[in-house]
């Protein structure tokens, strides 16, 4: 077993308040090149060079100061919504107006209370099945004894989850889902961090196809609300729609038919392709590791699952899906250690260099499920789903849709392993994925 994952206490001491953040000294327009195309690579070299508090000029974000010290990252997510609010722009840009990711304060925490029952406890628990239904049925035509890519297979796993989860029982409205959805993603996942044009773009253009792809989501929706609020039992369904139909704010009042929508949206959209991604990885990391890949079918077989919970946290350190976490500065300043952020200014929380630091994972480049054996991650220093009163609200849901997945696939088929190398990184605009799809080979098991 190696040692456990902690988080060094000493941080900076403020000596000198008032200081602003060393500058990434580059050109405006080389920034963005390497903010949008080699972000990665970018930040690690700026934080080797300049400490883990430094600040960028980029387009759609502007003035910029990244974070990558956990003390530090604890004061970003435990401060005030007077202080700081949702990165601006952000995802609603995508998903809507009446999405959770526009919404900020007292609206945040009112809609988050309204969101939350279909993602704790019991709730998920009954969404086991569905998982388990979803593998099985993709996966029954997996070739046996030849390499296929598994990101594909694991998006529609996924997929098919999150709308029978959210909408219940399949139909014409689910199938026509299912076909504009995915390439609503891979465009939404391309335009959502690109700053929008300053004129107006014909129908034709890739903002132009997002809104017709809205005027089409909405009709399907606003169907299924109808058919839903004339089912006789509305009261017994347990699908994410009807739970937000039947739900009251504290005043009584209920959501409105566009944010709902609005709110669908985002659970589909931010609800499957992180997941897939993930998944995609735990494939193309378990064909590498043959003896992580042993341990895994050793439990399964014994009906254990801690094994695979440690090793699902590892995967999501070891090859981080979403590489930031963002909120913009409201207040006249921020203090954040000795390091003082003007208001207007974007905070991002760099996920990808906490995970990566030797300081808080030894041995970062292995992939290592061990360190999570007996031995919870550190709140501030692993953060997948983000932080704060912005962290995902849908992380137990991921983890127990991953768990379920894995479970079902190592149950049902034998992976091979072999020395292949690595497979490169690839960023799809939102989520990094495995460049080659997470490929495989499988067979059977008797």
């Amino acid at each position: 077993m190696t040692e456990a994952a902690t988080v060094p206490t000493e941080s900076f001491e403020t000596s000198e308040p008032g200081k602003r953040p060393p500058e990434l000294r580059l050109p405006r327009y080389l920034q963005a090149a390497a903010f949008i195309g080699f972000r990665r690579k970018t930040m690690r070299k700026a934080r080797q060079r300049l400490g883990p508090v430094f600040s960028i000029d980029v387009p759609f974000f502007g003035r910029t100061v990244i974070i990558s010290d956990p003390a530090l990252v604890r004061t970003v997510f435990t401060a005030s919504t007077e202080d700081l609010i949702n990165v601006q722009p952000n995802l609603s840009r995508v998903f809507g107006p009446g999405s959770v990711f526009a919404l900020d304060g007292k609206e945040h925490r009112n809609r988050r209370k309204l969101l939350a029952p279909p993602f704790h406890g019991q709730s998920i628990k009954n969404y086991e099945k569905v998982i388990e239904e979803e593998t099985m049925r993709e996966s029954a035509n997996w070739p046996e004894g030849k390499e296929f890519r598994t990101l594909e297979p694991m998006n529609r796993i996924t997929l098919n989850v999150i709308l029978r989860t959210v909408f219940g029982a399949d139909g014409a409205e689910l199938d026509e889902l299912r076909e504009i959805i995915p390439p609503w993603v891979k465009l939404g996942s391309r335009m959502a961090t690109l700053p929008l044009p300053p004129f107006n773009t014909t129908r034709y253009s890739p903002w132009g196809r997002l809104e017709i792809f809205r005027e089409k989501f909405d009709r399907i929706v606003f169907t299924l609300i109808d058919k839903a609020e004339a089912d006789p039992k509305l009261d017994e369904r347990q699908d994410i729609l009807a739970l937000l139909l039947r739900s009251r704010y504290d005043d009584g009042t209920t959501m409105s038919r566009q944010d709902v929508s609005d709110e669908l949206l985002t659970l589909l959209g931010a609800g499957h392709e992180t997941t897939a991604s993930s998944l995609g990885w735990a494939f193309e990391r378990l064909r590498r590791h043959p003896d992580v890949l042993a341990k895994l079918v050793e439990e399964v077989d014994a009906g254990g699952s801690d094994f695979r919970q440690a090793t699902i946290l590892e995967l999501q350190r070891a090859r981080t899906v979403i590489d930031f976490s963002g909120r913009h500065v409201k207040a006249p300043k921020f203090d954040v250690g000795e390091w003082e952020i003007p208001h207007g200014y974007t905070v991002l929380v760099s996920i990808a260099d906490l995970h990566e630091n030797p300081e808080i994972f030894p041995h970062p480049e292995r992939f290592d499920p061990y360190r999570f054996v007996e031995s919870k991650p550190p709140t501030f220093a692993w953060l997948p789903f983000g932080g704060g009163t912005r962290r995902c609200i849908g992380a137990a849901f991921a983890n127990t849709e991953m768990d379920v997945v894995l479970r079902t696939v190592l149950e049902r088929f034998r992976i091979q392993t072999d020395d292949a190398p690595d497979e490169k990184v690839h960023h799809r605009g939102v989520a990094y994925t495995p460049k080659a799809g997470g490929r495989v080979v499988m067979y059977r098991r008797k």
